[in-house]
């Protein structure tokens, strides 16, 4: 298991496309079986949605790896305003 998730494309990193799905008449989705598996998702099993309309974009994560996401992003925007400072002490 890596990251708390099943499967092999997981094991190396690759995003993996697990089918469609319909919203139905009661903003209700079914989220693949295949998935509900590799993320070990039951009935009780908390979701936050997050979404960019700007991007059209929505993303779900389970809400016990918050705090994992949260790690993530933070590490990232470090990077990220290292390489904007970098950038910019060269143009200087």
């Amino acid at each position: 298991m890596v990251n708390g998730m099943k499967g092999s494309a997981f094991k190396q990193g690759a995003p993996k496309f697990y089918g469609s799905t319909t919203v139905g008449e009661r903003g209700q989705v079914v989220i693949p079986a295949e998935a509900r598996r590799d993320f070990e998702m039951t009935p009780t099993t908390k979701l936050l949605v997050f979404g960019s309309q700007g991007h059209g974009g929505i993303m779900l994560t389970k809400a016990e790896n918050v705090s994992k996401l949260i790690n993530m992003a933070t590490g990232m925007l470090a990077k990220l305003e290292a390489l904007q400072k970098s950038l910019k002490e060269e143009e200087e």
